[in-house]
């Protein structure tokens, strides 16, 4: 994911007046606050839909920076990684983090005051203390059976 502060196809406020399916490519991928969150690992329960985050982050997460290391090429390494569109926040959004600036929007609700759109930089996620800075586990470490010990209880 690109630094979304130095990008220069973005129209003012963008996100308080564009729905998401009429923003442009550019602004779609500014939107992300660069949390890290939707790189965690998640267990979800086949009966009740429940999703539970986890410490364990994908193997292309960079931690400290909490981008993907290749993010353009994702899909290479990380069949399953899901790629998200206009057309497919409705059907994903439910378990996309309740800080998520695609799923705030989607639900009508404003970006945090700690948003890199709203702040001017990047760094404001990390000082809010809303990113995974510092704190995942790769899961190249952990065995999948084990996931369920690296269960985040609010990650909100």
């Amino acid at each position: 994911m690109k630094d979304p502060i130095k990008r220069t196809g973005l129209r003012s406020k963008f996100w308080e007046k564009i729905p998401l399916t009429k923003m442009n490519a550019e602004e779609w991928e500014a939107l992300c606050d660069g949390c890290g969150k939707c790189c965690l690992n998640k267990l979800e329960d086949p009966d009740t839909n429940e999703v539970a985050f986890t410490r364990v982050a994908c193997r292309l997460l960079d931690d400290d920076s909490c981008r993907c290391a290749q993010y353009d090429i994702r899909k290479q390494f990380v069949p399953e990684c899901v790629v998200l569109k206009p057309e497919t926040i409705k059907d994903v959004a439910y378990w996309m983090p309740r800080t998520c600036a695609y799923r705030l929007l989607f639900e009508g609700k404003p970006l945090f005051d700690w948003h890199p759109l709203i702040s001017g930089t990047p760094e404001t996620v990390h000082e809010a203390g809303e990113s995974v800075r510092g704190w995942t586990v790769p899961e190249f470490e952990i065995p999948e059976e084990e996931w369920e010990n690296y269960i985040i209880e609010d990650l909100d």
